[in-house]
């Protein structure tokens, strides 16, 4: 757990494992790594190149993953090495996302150039290319490790089945409204897209014939009246988090689709979020050049993130055992 133990220790006692870290980027060309307990920044990289779009950290804690313009850079998470130890070319403009399978063999990145690709983080070039015929503004990997979902400016969600290698599903939710994010449940029971008009929309997911999966509707949220930039499900599907173009962010029941808190304290957009493995925190990343840590149930900062000088536009966060690893290639189901 983030800020308490499994035996809920007193918090005093558990924020003392500086384990825990918070890594932020964005507009000022800087990755930095924080002690989540202390708000210390302890290592910082340099992204001269461009902005960092996104942030990753791979399954077993050994990479953090960097989205810039037009490439994506590995670097070693636990080292004080300051120089990439991969580097991946392929897109020809901004990555807007990247994420790996669970065992970190292989790496998914969409792009402002229309594609999704799949890198092998073992060899250089790019593995598989799914071309969107839009800029992909996010795409995440279902928990079965054989689709990719992604969103795009043309306001398309579209599932590629990885074993099939191809297009299986395509859904247009609110006409050309730009799909900035899109958020499925660990447990796969749910996915959440949102877009440029703050609406979020829930499916619950399904299996169709042949394991193809299926979108059914659930819910529609009026969730802000401007940009929803981030959405997100909690590790225990309990909450849905959404960041927006209004300075908020705000966690929604996911048995009724109520509001719960709104997290007020942020002076601009609030890019990027990311809830700690117990679900009882969140991380979340603003234009005003902070990042803050919340208690959930108290809808409160427990901790400010100041150093950046520009807008933190992502994060990632460590808080839990590295995953194990399996042997699942691309185009396994993971079953």
């Amino acid at each position: 757990a983030l800020l308490r133990s499994h035996v809920d220790l007193p918090v005093t006692i558990a924020i003392t494992n500086m384990s825990v870290f918070i890594v932020t980027a964005g507009y000022d060309h800087t990755i930095r790594f924080w002690e989540a307990p202390s708000g210390r920044c302890y290592r910082t990289l340099q992204y001269s190149e461009s902005q960092v779009n996104q942030l990753e950290i791979s399954p077993d804690k050994q990479f953090i993953a960097a989205a810039g313009n037009p490439h994506v850079r590995l670097f070693d998470a636990n080292s004080t090495n300051p120089n990439p130890v991969t580097s991946f070319e392929g897109h020809t403009a901004s990555v807007t996302a990247v994420g790996f399978q669970k065992d970190s063999r292989w790496m998914f990145t969409g792009s402002e150039d229309g594609t999704v690709k799949i890198w092998d983080t073992r060899a250089p070039g790019c593995q598989r290319d799914y071309e969107s015929r839009a800029a992909v503004n996010t795409v995440v990997l279902h928990p079965n490790q054989g689709e990719l979902i992604s969103g795009d400016r043309n306001g398309n969600i579209r599932v590629w089945d990885l074993a099939a290698n191809t297009c299986s599903c395509e859904l247009v939710p609110a006409g050309e409204v730009a799909i900035r994010s899109v958020t499925v449940a660990a447990d796969a029971s749910m996915v959440t897209a949102c877009n440029n008009h703050g609406t979020c929309f829930v499916w619950r997911l399904g299996r169709a014939k042949g394991l193809t999966t299926q979108f059914q509707p659930l819910h529609m949220l009026q969730a802000h009246d401007t940009y929803v930039l981030k959405c997100l499900l909690s590790p225990d599907v309990k909450w849905l988090a959404t960041m927006s173009a209004d300075h908020t962010a705000k966690i929604w029941d996911t048995s009724t689709f109520e509001l719960s808190k709104t997290l007020v304290g942020h002076q601009r957009w609030v890019w990027d979020g990311v809830f700690s493995a117990d679900s009882a925190y969140i991380v979340t990343a603003s234009s005003d050049q902070t990042a803050r840590l919340w208690d959930l149930d108290k809808g409160e900062t427990i901790r400010h993130y100041t150093g950046h000088h520009k807008a933190v536009t992502c994060v990632t966060l460590n808080d839990s055992a590295p995953d194990v690893p399996d042997t699942s290639d691309p185009g396994d189901d993971g079953t």
